[in-house]
């Protein structure tokens, strides 16, 4: 019998290692470590005079610029390395001034042609770029207690509404509860709240001869809130994160209350911290009259530490939730303001109270939530435990001198910087919960870029080793594995670079492991085929025999590796499902290159004559 493929399956290999060999190539041009540019005000642009302001700054600080240029979103520095790209920003920043942003980018080299075929390189991840890995957990409790307290001002509104007197209200331990003197009003506040607010359960009590109205929340809605707070922290991180202008960051969830922020190339810490971590908002509140008393004021600090005070209603007219849009400016003295444009259902509602409060005071309540640590004793070990509480201040407190609409501003501002992060943050969206940092790693680019040079060395010690034992062992078959071998690398990256995974450090780890395991696959083969020959089958029979007896053993131990690799992507994060994304696409392309194309160069080179001598 003769071994030969069809001339069909040959070109069908030859096609699927062109487009191999032609989405891998891109791995050849690496991004450039570069510097976007952009303006705070939409009427101005970036032009070439800016450019020229920034080659000069750079010039003056010594640092190398590769190509300067003006693109449709702006103006793009590049620069030869991630080093000069990080002491670049401050330098640009400096000299272009507070018109203009200055965010850290990476350019694509890839040629235009392979540009337009969607071929273009690998990620690298944070261990290969540099940058910052923060781990932050949602304050779950802590979203209930405040869609606890944004329903305490709507249902005491509804109260007042349709006359239903009440005495006070309070919320602890989850529990909102409000107090009558009679219970007749208990009764006619519960059949109210029931009907207008179906999410919570209601409960009654009577103590020393006065009457409670118990509202928590069913587990239903509680399930909702946690869930929504842990979706909308999410989508705010992301939108805090565009704003930082971090190019490729990552933002995904990680169990049932944790997050995971990469931003490869950011290596400013606090600053990043201060961004992503701030869990500010807003709150706008009536100053109260002279005469007004009760459990419905409240006496709060202004922010400035001037010690002045000020007594504002409980009932909050809007959150920085109606936020649509906010912008950092300064007023006609120079002193710092954030523009504020609302949506339409804020809109509505600061008109609706303005209307009839002209001449009273305003205030604009600056809220961060925080938590803070402190170790307990518990069955003998020492745990942590998380106590989250408010800071509320008061920014400014400005009289009403007629209705307002959608748009206003917000002045008292302390400086530059924190009006433009408040503009950020409200532009961003408020955090649904307080966060915390649960861990933090920061990754220099020298060291990413030491990381890539031992891992590309290791690579290539392990693929020269395994190239050199398999042809001393099996000569010209051996040959066959080592081009089978070459090829799956190239099949890889090209894999990779279809699916935009992100190439890490353990993923280089996996890439080795499979260099490893292709020849694996190749060494059963081989091993078989000297076995048939040995008991004196033909070289055409054994090369038949060794194909197909191997096939079942090869297919069994890749699909058991490809499972676990599976999991570890399903379950890991990070380096974790870095290393499970190139082992898995690995798995995949060396059983193609071990069984299909070196049977096809087997093919070629023997299987033409029969009883040819087999140098293996």
């Amino acid at each position: 019998m003769l071994n030969k493929y069809p001339l069909w399956k040959y070109l069908l290999i030859l096609l699927v290692l062109a487009l191999g060999l032609l989405y891998a190539f891109p791995n050849l041009y690496p991004d450039d470590p570069a510097l976007q540019l952009s303006t705070q005000k939409a009427t101005s642009v970036v032009d070439e005079q800016a450019l020229q302001k920034a080659r000069t700054a750079l010039s003056k600080a010594n640092i190398e610029l590769k190509e300067a240029e003006l693109t449709s979103a702006g103006g793009t520095l590049r620069f030869n390395s991630g080093e000069d790209q990080l002491a670049a920003k401050p330098v640009v920043a400096a000299a272009l001034g507070d018109d203009f942003v200055t965010a850290l980018n990476l350019v694509p080299t890839t040629p235009d042609w392979l540009s337009s075929l969607g071929a273009g390189p690998a990620k690298l991840g944070l261990d290969l770029r540099g940058g910052v890995h923060f781990l932050l957990e949602v304050d779950t409790p802590a979203a209930l207690k405040q869609k606890l307290e944004v329903s305490s001002s709507e249902m005491k509104a509804a109260l007042r509404k349709d006359r239903v007197r009440y005495r006070s209200v309070n919320i602890e331990d989850g529990i909102l509860s409000i107090r009558f003197l009679q219970e007749a009003d208990l009764s006619l506040a519960e059949n109210l709240l029931k009907e207008e607010f179906s999410e919570y359960r209601y409960g009654t009590r009577q103590e020393e001869g006065e009457f409670y109205l118990d509202i928590s929340f069913t587990e239903a809605s509680k399930k909702e809130i946690e869930s929504y707070a842990l979706q909308q922290n999410l989508t705010t991180l992301r939108n805090r994160v565009n704003e930082l202008g971090v190019a490729e960051p990552l933002v995904q969830r990680q169990g049932s209350n944790r997050i995971v922020v990469e931003l490869p190339g950011v290596q400013d810490t606090a600053a990043a911290k201060r961004i992503i971590g701030a869990t500010a908002n807003l709150e706008f509140h009536l100053e109260a009259g002279l005469d007004d008393k009760g459990t419905d004021i409240e006496t709060m600090s202004f922010r400035d530490g001037s010690g002045r005070t000020a007594r504002l209603e409980r009932d909050i007219i809007i959150t920085g939730d109606s936020v649509s849009d906010a912008s950092s400016s300064f007023d006609e003295n120079g002193q710092p303001q954030v523009n504020i444009s609302l949506d339409s259902k804020g809109g509505k509602q600061m008109s609706k109270v303005t209307r009839s409060a002209v001449g009273r005071n305003m205030a604009v309540v600056f809220i961060e939530h925080k938590s803070r640590s402190r170790f307990v004793e518990k069955d003998g070990k020492m745990e942590e435990v998380r106590k989250s509480y408010s800071e509320k201040g008061i920014i400014s407190l400005a009289t009403i001198q007629t209705t307002l609409g959608n748009s206003f501003r917000i002045t008292g501002l302390d400086s530059p910087r924190e009006s433009s992060e408040l503009a950020l943050l409200l532009r961003a969206g408020a955090l649904a919960a307080p966060i915390y940092f649960v861990e933090e790693r920061t990754i220099g680019p020298s060291l990413g870029a030491e990381n890539i040079q031992l891992g590309v060395s290791s690579a290539q010690i392990g693929m020269l080793v395994v190239m050199l034992f398999m042809l001393v062992y099996y000569k010209v078959f051996g040959i066959f594995a080592n081009v089978s071998l070459v090829l799956n690398i190239i099949l890889l990256m090209a894999c990779m670079s279809i699916m935009g995974a992100t190439l890490t450090l353990p993923g280089i780890a996996g890439i080795v492991l499979t260099m490893g395991m292709a020849v694996d696959a190749n060494v059963l083969i081989f091993s078989r085929i000297k076995e048939e020959l040995a008991s004196g089958v033909p070289s055409q029979q054994a090369i038949h025999s060794g194909f197909n007896r191997a096939f079942t053993t090869i297919l069994d131990a890749n699909i058991t590796t490809l499972l676990v690799a599976v999991i570890l992507f399903a379950v890991g994060t990070g380096p974790v499902k870095g290393f499970a994304v190139t082992l898995s696409l690995g798995i995949l392309t060396s059983m193609f290159t071990a069984i299909v194309v070196t049977r096809a160069q087997v093919n070629l080179v023997y299987g033409g004559r029969k009883n040819k001598k087999l140098y293996i």
